[in-house]
């Protein structure tokens, strides 16, 4: 298998071709491949944002996706009556 170090732009009939080779790079290396019929983009292969966050505490994940917490690590969302009532 070929590695390849910079951005990546195939045919569609190369794709076709060399489609789990191509999977593996993107899985491996993080770095897009720009799919092309006939020089016009029609479609992007880019590794998914839930392998970049595996291994990362629940807080990290969000943010890493983009998400925004109200509360630090450890700090609780509850109001101190909440845990009242829970009594």
């Amino acid at each position: 298998m070929a590695i390849y170090t910079s951005k990546m732009d195939i045919s569609i009939t190369e794709f076709k071709q060399r489609c789990l080779e191509i999977v593996r790079r993107v899985e491996k290396t993080g770095k897009p491949v720009t799919i092309r019929r006939r020089g016009k983009a029609v479609a992007q292969l880019e590794r998914s944002p839930s392998a970049d966050i595996a291994g990362m505490k629940p807080w990290e994940q969000l943010r890493a996706l983009g998400g925004r917490l109200q509360a630090e690590p450890g700090e609780s969302v509850l109001r101190d009556g909440d845990f009242e009532a829970l009594r």
